[in-house]
This record gives structure tokens, sequence and C-alpha cells, in this order.
């Protein structure tokens, strides 16, 4: 054997089987054919590819089951005879980098480690990572460059998808245009990003802003002080309670004004439980906060206005109560008169009519401003639709057979079916329909109410009237309030807002109003409540009896204390008395003169005012409450501060019974004959 073949063989036993010379010259033949087939396994079962590139002859050796992962067996590797060769098989962007990559090696000793695209042999490209070392020979030049190549295009994959999913998160974070902040336990380090400041109007980066001063300092010096004992309060509650931390606070800008900022933050524990780092964010909520504010200011002064409205109310309320006191008062005087003729009477009847109108009108816009205000409380419970209707019928009958309308209601077959409401609410919903039927209707006419159910979780309630109908051209203006549709100035009584309590009430008790309607042929309305499969415990039947004048039942004299400032109320409860020989009356017209004829006239029941001059009613009856002289006289209030609170007041304050204005004289009667008896 020549000396040059014994040499290629060294090197070829030496290139596989990694072998020193004198390791090479010991081993047996069989030795040798054992160790290169172990090797061979190792080259196929690490899925590696190895390579040897003979720097003097130019030679390029490949080897193992990466190469044939991509396509090429032993005849397409032996294609690839030199260095140069491999150049083909590589991603033309990744050529000057492997070049590069080796220069530096063979001349700067720098490691060879080199991430490239080669390519399959189906055309498609994966990402390799070559590593090697260079061999120098005798004369100490590099003769030979041997390395491996792997597969890392997984990495390359998990890697594309996190810098895909940091370059998500960073234009998420870009787009809420808010600020990030870490804290790390280990280094005490505290950093900000860049937007943490631009919210407070500074361009600087935030190493410019600290200058390496402690940053959270930086940022305790630029808050507002009285928000820097919270935050810090807030902040030590999240890190040893595991409290949230969550927290709006103000922050002092670059033009000096202070912006508010919204911070949340999460800390992260090791095993122990020990708080390692911390993250958050910073929202600018300036914006938020002065919309907010606007939004409490126009609140407030919406509450103001409807404390005006309300108080607007009570005071017309008052004033309109106090003279239509006299009228109604005196009026239901004649009634305990036997001198008078019948024209008389009649005159009389039509005072009494046109007092309970006006003191409906009252009432109807009182009932408009609760609802709006959300003050008017119901109580929904089952309610039997055929017994309201009933009594409904009742009240009505008198009014329809002025204007000869006649009234019928089918009740068969519906007089077991409940449904959910208010029954005094229902009641002034039919009410208020039933009337418009007969005072819209023409001379002669009828009114039906009927029912029927359009599924069977739903009741129907009709009010049918063969009246002129609602043009079309009105039909959007029907529930405005204080709008007659053209009837104001006709002779039909009425205030414009029946409808818009109506309509208002049927929501508050979950159902719906409708109405359907023919000029010249006549109105529907349609209610429709929600069934109710439950029955009321008492259901008993009322029925409507005309009000008769109600009688004194007492057989031995009283003395009665009115304490009244208003001259014409005074001579109303004086011809009062005056009816009634067991009643004897004495006068105080101010409060304090009232105290002291409570002391010595001992009357057996004080009637008192809410409004005099010097002393309201409820001081008065704090005071007669609180002497033992007066504590046992019970104090009826008769007063024109007729809305809901004031009567709830009155009830709570201790007064035996709360009267109101225009005087009911039956009322009166029967609290005294209950006091008297």
């Amino acid at each position: 054997m020549s000396d040059s073949t014994q040499s290629a063989n060294e090197r070829v036993k030496r290139r596989y089987l990694s072998l020193t010379p004198e390791q090479i010259d010991s081993a047996s033949p069989e030795e040798l054919r054992e160790r290169v087939v172990r090797y061979q396994r190792i080259f196929k079962g690490s899925q590696c590819g190895f390579w040897e590139w003979n720097l003097k002859s130019n030679k390029l050796y490949w080897e193992g089951e990466f190469w044939e992962q991509l396509g090429y067996d032993r005849e397409a590797r032996a294609v690839v005879d030199t260095g140069q060769d491999l150049f083909a098989f590589v991603h033309p962007e990744d050529v000057d980098t492997i070049q590069k990559t080796i220069e530096n090696h063979l001349v700067n000793n720098e490691p060879y480690n080199v991430i490239y695209r080669i390519r399959r042999s189906d055309g498609s490209y994966c990402w390799t990572q070559a590593r090697g070392l260079s061999f120098k020979a005798a004369d100490e030049k590099v003769a030979f460059l041997s390395g491996v190549n792997f597969d890392i295009s997984e990495l390359k994959a998990v890697e594309e998808k996190l810098r895909e999913s940091e370059a998500r998160h960073e234009r998420i974070i870009a787009a809420s245009n808010d600020g990030i902040w870490e804290w790390n336990r280990e280094d005490k380090s505290l950093d900000f990003s860049n937007r943490c400041w631009q919210m407070l109007g500074y361009e600087e980066h935030d190493a410019v802003m600290t200058q390496g001063r402690n940053r959270l300092q930086v940022w305790y010096d630029l808050m507002h002080p009285e928000d820097v004992p919270r935050f810090k309060a807030m902040l030590a509650d999240h890190i040893t309670k595991n409290r949230p931390f969550d927290i709006e606070y103000r922050m002092r800008a670059v033009d000096g004004r202070y912006r508010w900022i919204k911070g949340r933050g999460s800390a992260a524990l090791n095993a122990q439980g020990e708080v390692v780092s911390m993250a958050g964010s910073n929202m600018d909520i300036t914006l938020l906060k002065e919309a907010e504010e606007r939004v409490m200011l126009a609140k407030e002064s919406a509450e103001r206005a409807n404390r005006a409205k309300s108080e607007f109310l009570s005071s017309m309320s008052h004033e309109l109560r106090t003279p239509l006191n006299a009228i109604m008062g005196f009026a239901q005087l004649f009634d305990y008169d036997s001198n008078l003729n019948a024209e008389q009477n009649e005159n009389i009847r039509e005072i009494r009519k046109a007092g309970t109108h006006l003191l409906q009108l009252i009432n109807d816009v009182l009932d408009l401003a609760k609802i709006e205000s959300g003050k008017l409380s119901l109580s929904l419970e089952p309610v039997l639709p055929s017994r309201v209707v009933r009594e409904c019928v009742q009240l009505v009958q008198s009014l329809a057979e002025t204007r000869a309308v006649k009234v019928s209601v089918d009740y068969r077959k519906w007089s077991n079916t409940y449904i959910h409401a208010d029954s005094v609410r229902l009641k002034q919903v039919l009410l208020n329909l039933m009337s418009n039927a007969i005072k819209y209707n023409r001379m002669g006419g009828s009114l039906e109410v009927v029912f029927y159910m359009p599924d069977e979780e739903h009741m129907r309630i009709g009010v049918r009237d063969t009246g002129v109908g609602i043009p079309k051209s009105k039909h959007k203006e029907m529930y405005q309030p204080f709008n007659r549709l053209g009837a104001e100035g006709g002779k039909i009584e009425g205030s414009g807002v029946g409808l818009v309590i109506t309509r208002r009430l049927m929501e508050m008790m979950g159902g719906t109003i409708d109405f359907e309607s023919r000029e010249g042929q006549g109105t529907t309305f349609w209610l429709t409540f929600k069934k109710s499969d439950q029955q009321d415990a008492v259901a008993p039947q009322h029925t409507h009896t005309p009000i008769a004048r109600a009688e004194l039942t007492i057989s031995k004299p009283h003395k009665v204390l009115y304490i009244e400032d208003n001259p014409s109320n005074i001579r109303v409860i004086r011809q009062f008395c005056s009816r009634f020989e067991m009643l004897h009356l004495e006068v105080a017209e101010e409060a304090f003169l009232g105290l002291y004829k409570a002391r010595t006239f001992n009357p057996d029941v004080i009637i008192l005012d809410i409004n005099l001059p010097g002393m309201d009613g409820f001081e008065v009856l704090e005071v007669l409450k609180t002497d033992p002289a007066t504590e046992s006289i019970p104090v009826v209030a008769l007063s024109a501060n007729a809305m809901s609170f004031d009567i709830e007041r009155g009830r709570k304050a201790g007064f035996f019974e709360y009267l109101t204005k225009p005087i009911d004289i039956n009322a009166l009667i029967q609290t005294l004959n209950r006091l008297m008896s």
C-alpha cells in the first residue's frame, strides 16, 4: 500500500471514529468495522446532519439523518462535492451571513455558530443551526472544518409566535394609550414606560425623567399630596394582604395642572408566597373624571330643579287649597241647613261640583309630579278586575245619566280571573278612561267595558265609546301633558293630564295602554295586564252608596280648641261647631296663644293648622306632647300641606289624624266621633 493511500485511509478512520493515531494503529479491522457501524447508528439516531469540509482539497462530506429529512439521499448529496456547492442550497438572503461567520471563525477564531435557511428537495426552506470547529494540519494551517447541523424549524416557529404575540401586545398597549410599569424585588428596580410620562405632558424618556433617582419617589413627588397616603396604603394592602390594587389618583402635569390617573396592578409570588415582582398599567382618566363632574353638576342641577318644582307644587297646592277650603267648607255646611229651597240646593250642588273638579285638577297635577319624580309607590298584588270595574261603573253612573249614556259590562266567565296590579291605581285608571268615554260621547250614546285574553298569560280590558273619535292627525299628541287635543275651549271639563297619568300608571304596574279610533264612530282604549294565577285572600264585594251627611254621635259636651290664623278657615270651623250644641269652640289665632289656651281651656281635642306664624304646627305639637298638662290631649292636623310627604310626616309626628284642606266635613265628623265616643 502506498504512503498516500495509507494516509487517506487514516483520515477516513479518524473522521468517522474520532480516534487518536495510536488507537487506530492498535485497533483490529473487526474493531474498526464495529466502531464504524456504531457511529453510523449514532449519526442516524441523532437526526442531525454531520459534515466536514476539507479546505485543502475543497471536498465536502455529508452524513446523518438530517440530510435525509431534507429529501437528499446519498446520490443527491454526492453531487454537492465542494464547499461552494453548498451555497446553492442556502437561502440567498443567508449566504452572506454564513460566509462572514466562516471568515470570523478562521481569521478571528470566533465560534462557528450560525442560523440560516436551507432548501429542501421540494423547494421549501427550513431553519437550521450549524456549529463547527476547525482543525489544523502539521503545518499549523487550518485543514478541516467539521461540524453538525440540526433542524430548528419548530424553535423558529415558536419564536415567531412569541414575536407576533409581543407585537400584538405592543399594538394593544399602544392602542389603549396606557402606560406600563414594573417593579422587581430582587434589584429594587422600578421601570415606567415612556407613555406614563407622556400622560403628564413630558416628552423625555423614563431614564431622563428620573436621572438615577428613585423612580417611585419621583412619582410620589408628582402625586397630589392628598392622594399619597391612600396610594401607599393600597399598595401595602395589595402586597401584604393580597387585596386588589385599583386606585384613582391625581398627578401634577408639566403645565402644573393635575391629571387623573387610574392605576391597576398585580403582584407575582414565588413558591413561598413572597412577592417577587409587580406589574401594572396607568390610564389617563382625566376626561372621564371631567365628564363625571359635569354629570354630577347636571344631576345636582336637576335635583335642585326637581326640589324647586316640588316646592313650587307644594306651595301652589297649599295656596289653592286654602281658598278652596272656604268654598268647599261653607258649601258642605249647607247640608245641615233645612231652610233652603230647591233652587238654592241646586246652586250649592253646582258650587260643590265646581270645587270638586278644581280639587281633582290639583290632585292630577300632583299625581303627575309624583310619577315623574319617582315618588309614587304602588302595591302590586293579585286583583279581581271585574270587581274594580263594577265599583267604577257605580261611581260614573250619575255622570252617564246626565248625558243619557248607556253603560254595559259583560262580567260572564271573567268574574274569577285575576290580574297583577295595584287595586287603587287600577281604579284610578279605569275611572279616568270611563269618565272620558262619557264626557266625550254623544248624547244617548253607549259605553261598553269588555274583557278578553289575547293569550294564556295576559288579560285585556277595553273601554269602548260611541263618541266622535280621535282624528289621525292627533294620535301622536294623545299622551302629551296638558294637551286636550283642541277641547280646551269647549264645555267639557278636563286638565289634559289624565291620559298621561294613566299611561304612566300602566307602565308602573307592568302593563300597557293603546287605543284604536275612527272618526264619527268612537274610540276604544285597551289596557293589557299580566294575568295572576294567585288569588287575593280577602275579596269582599264593594258596593257604592251615595255620600250621605255624617252625624255627630256624642251625647255630652266636648271642648274643641282650634289653632288657626286664617280668618275664612276660622269662620268655617265656627259655623261647623255652631251646628252642634255639644261642641264648645275656642279659637287661638297664633301658636303661643294656642299653647296657653291648651293649658287653661283644657280642651278635649285640638284642631291644629300647620302653617302658623312664628312656630309651625309640628313645633306646637312637640310642645304639647312634652307638657304634662297637655300631653294626653289628642291633636288633629287640618292643613293645606297635602303632599304625600306632608301627610307621612304628620303621621310620624304623632297627630291623631292628619286631615287636608279643603276640609271634608264628613271626615272631620268621623274623626271627632272616634275621639269623643
